[in-house]
């Protein structure tokens, strides 16, 4: 009878608490979806939909009647932010009210969670301040040549394809796309020749693949770390699987111990790292007191390989991924392709047939595609901010209270018709400076904007520029029977990706584009 009383009173409780956590926003007026128990307006995530297609729901359903809407992401209460002009005052006016973005991170027992992405407070503000000077125009000049070197062996890989396959050159772009991006981010972060191009089955490539493809937890798993994350930071749960977090601690500690024994200066990622921890090791070696979680004094070996990792893990998936989207809407826009080809061919043979960090800068058509294809296809379908005080929506009653998550739909506000028209169609023209004057400048975000904007920006970019350069001066692309038309997504990733692979025709071009 104890056990049964107790039951009773604990269905009781949790009933209670359900319809008081719920009742959230209807009690404070704001306009919402209603909500199921424990799923919040998550129905179907991972199965029928992906998160991009319930932020759609969300935002075509409330976006012309309510500047915010009340979200349930599963159990944690958001409010859904599609004004551009309170999105401008959140990331960038109102800044310290949401400078955090509350994603999960757990130190003490996935060190590699310790990152630039993860972290918030103090410990995300020293650390920014640590690495921003690695990504600096300086910088980027300073790798821009390895990064071209890499760029260089996607012809004989893409040639392979070719001859292998009896002429007919059928390719997944985004495996080769993939590869590339590993071998470019393995020698910029980890100074490390993973040779991904040459061999698909490269260490480096088989880890970076099994952390989208084989990750350690399932997808309701990863939904409760990703809306719960002091909890599970409490349940001790982790991220990366073992064997993926001791081969990227053991390529970190092999690289560091020996470029310190070589001296060996590269001036890539990986340099500034290691003259951030032989400025925390100094200090210790004078005697000095030094905090481990003040990484304003410099780093220690574990939140060094913790950077090292955001960066490949920022870097590859989510470049790869735009660079084969591209090419995908190529082969299905001939005459965007051959525009983009004729360009690169005329600024390179205006510069002696050499590509630089200069001449990149004078390829405007091509600036103008990988925008259009970040517009289309936002591999980060939303922004997360964590309000870390009560902050006042302008002209209205809404109050977003101190540890409310913000999300802000990228991908609905960049395929919303008022900002772009026809916006699934391919159309690089939308870049244009006189167009790109009439919008909002926040109703294009690739990036992020304000303080926590992306702060590998500029280096992605120049890794997708440098990646689609390389091949379309030597090959075309075009659609082949296994190619998906309209393409189909993969619900199982948070990131946007493709379900099945972007399969594509490459052939030689007759004539090089020098």
């Amino acid at each position: 009878m104890i056990f049964l009383s107790l039951l009773v009173l604990s269905v009781i409780a949790l009933f209670v608490w359900l319809k008081e956590h719920y009742s959230y926003w209807e009690k404070r007026n704001v306009p919402h979806e209603k909500p199921w128990p424990f799923i919040g307006n998550m129905q179907g995530l991972g199965r029928k939909y992906h998160w991009k297609d319930i932020n759609e729901r969300i935002y075509k359903k409330f976006k012309n009647t309510t500047p915010v809407a009340g979200f349930y992401t599963f159990t944690t209460r958001a409010a859904f932010v599609m004004d551009l002009d309170i999105i401008k005052d959140i990331m960038i006016k109102q800044f310290q009210s949401f400078s955090d973005r509350g994603l999960f991170h757990n130190v003490r027992d996935d060190p590699l969670t310790g990152n630039l992405l993860f972290l918030d407070g103090d410990k995300w503000r020293a650390l920014r301040h640590k690495v921003s000077p690695v990504f600096t125009t300086g910088k980027m000049k300073f790798m821009f040549p390895t990064v071209v070197q890499v760029g260089e062996k996607l012809e004989p890989a893409c040639l392979k394809f070719i001859n292998e396959e009896a002429g007919c050159g059928i390719i997944e772009a985004k495996d080769l796309c993939a590869r590339y991006t590993t071998d470019v981010i393995g020698t910029c972060a980890f100074g490390i020749e993973c040779n991904s191009l040459i061999d698909p089955q490269a260490e480096f490539r088989k880890m970076g693949r099994s952390i989208f493809e084989k990750p350690r937890h399932s997808g309701p798993v990863q939904g409760f770390m990703f809306t719960n994350p002091k909890l599970a930071r409490k349940l001790r749960m982790k991220t990366f699987s073992d064997d993926v977090a001791d081969f990227f601690m053991k390529a970190v500690k092999e690289t560091v111990e020996y470029r310190l024994k070589n001296n060996i200066k590269r001036n890539d990622f990986m340099d500034m790292l290691i003259e951030m921890k032989q400025q925390r090791d100094k200090l210790i070696a004078e005697g000095k007191q030094v905090d481990e979680d003040d990484m304003s004094g410099g780093l220690t070996l574990e939140q060094l390989a913790a950077q090292a990792m955001v960066f490949f893990l920022a870097g590859f998936d989510t470049s790869s991924t735009t660079i084969s989207f591209c090419l995908y809407e190529l082969a299905l826009n001939p005459e965007v392709q051959e525009k983009l080809r004729q360009e690169i061919g005329e600024v390179l043979e205006k510069n002696n047939n050499e590509l630089s960090y200069e001449v990149l800068k004078e390829m405007k058509y091509l600036d103008m595609v990988i925008s259009e294809t970040l517009r289309k296809y936002s591999v980060t379908p939303h922004l997360v901010r964590l309000c870390v005080k009560d902050y006042q929506v302008p002209n209205t009653d809404i109050v977003l209270e101190k540890g409310l998550r913000v999300i802000i739909p990228l991908d609905s506000i960049h395929r919303d018709g008022d900002y772009f028209p026809e916006p699934e169609k391919f159309q690089p023209d939308r870049f244009l400076p006189e167009e790109v004057e009439k919008r909002h400048p926040f109703s294009y975000l690739p990036f992020g904007d304000g303080p926590r904007n992306c702060i590998g920006m500029r280096f992605g970019k120049m890794q997708a520029q440098i990646g689609l350069i390389c091949l379309l001066r030597k090959f075309r692309f075009d659609r082949c029977p296994q190619t998906q038309i309209p393409m189909r997504y993969t619900k199982l990733s948070f990131l946007l990706g493709s379900e099945g692979g972007v399969y594509l025709k490459v052939t030689k071009v007759q004539k090089e584009s020098r």
